[in-house]
């Protein structure tokens, strides 16, 4: 029962970390950016959430809100310094560092407004079901639906719509793109914001099944990273894929080695990808 009970907490952890790691992998297969940031931005997408619902809000308009809010901030960090940094032709290096900077930026600024208290929403508590003596709870059961809409709607928006298929031709070769009549530009501007909403909407579903508290991100993106390493670079559903890996490889360790060391599983999991199959196990 109680591996039944890990796999599932794993599903609703893993849901979570593939919304976000589907970003992720988007402005690194699209603008070859490795952000650092990704996590923070996370992290003021649940808190966005958390204060319109602490004010009565409820919380489906809320995470909405909180949307919204990080798709906004996302388009500033884009004109303020990525679109700057692309046309100076940064480097990689230049780039993660200024990431890690703006990581730091977002994170202190969370704590300089909300403190650095564990916040949770103003939401009903529901008796978790109990399913042949495994206990499921409701909110995670949310996690996994709500999850399973947003690939759904993904997969849609990549494979129907005119947008999503000049971002995978932007992802396989920039130059050749904007030679053939794509405007990259508005390829960009669209990658931030389906980056933005998945990233506040794993924000908001997190804080379902915890706290809301200000390092939530940055403990988010080793997992985050792992995920795509394994799902292999700018592959999205790769990265669903390796998020739920992930996900479920951490709580099925919990019984065993404790919560602690969490981290550890997916830290390990993506050295040794990197080390026998650096392209992904996903990826072609």
């Amino acid at each position: 029962m109680d591996t039944i009970q890990s796999l599932f907490n794993g599903v609703a952890v893993g849901s979570i970390i593939s919304l976000a790691a589907v970003g992720l992998t988007l402005t690194l297969g699209i603008l070859r950016l490795s952000n650092f940031a990704h996590g923070d931005f996370l992290t003021v997408g649940a808190y966005i959430t958390w204060l319109v619902n602490d004010h009565g809000i409820n919380i489906s308009l809320s995470m909405m809100v909180g949307a919204i809010a990080t798709v906004i901030l996302m388009l500033i960090s884009e004109q303020l310094l990525w679109k700057p940094m692309r046309d100076k032709r940064a480097n990689s290096t230049s780039l993660i560092i200024l990431s890690i900077g703006l990581a730091l930026f977002l994170r202190n600024g969370i704590l300089f407004i909300w403190g650095g208290s564990n916040q949770n929403y103003d939401l009903p508590i529901l008796e978790a079901l109990d399913i042949g003596g495994v206990k499921i709870a409701y909110y995670r059961i949310i996690v996994i639906i709500l999850t399973i809409l947003a690939i759904v709607a993904l997969h849609l928006i990549l494979k129907k719509t005119k947008i999503g298929k000049a971002m995978r031709a932007v992802a396989d070769n920039t130059d050749l793109a904007r030679v053939s009549g794509i405007n990259v530009e508005q390829v960009i501007f669209f990658t931030w914001i389906i980056t933005a909403v998945l990233t506040a909407m794993g924000g908001g579903l997190y804080g379902l099944i915890t706290a809301v508290r200000p390092n939530m991100g940055w403990f988010l993106i080793v997992p985050m990273f792992a995920a795509i390493s394994l799902g292999g670079i700018g592959n999205p559903y790769g990265a669903i894929a390796g998020g739920l890996i992930i996900g479920i490889a951490q709580e099925l360790r919990v019984p065993f080695f404790g919560s602690e060391y969490k981290l550890a599983v997916a830290l390990v999991i993506m050295i040794i990808i990197l080390l026998f199959r650096p392209q992904g196990i996903f990826s072609k």
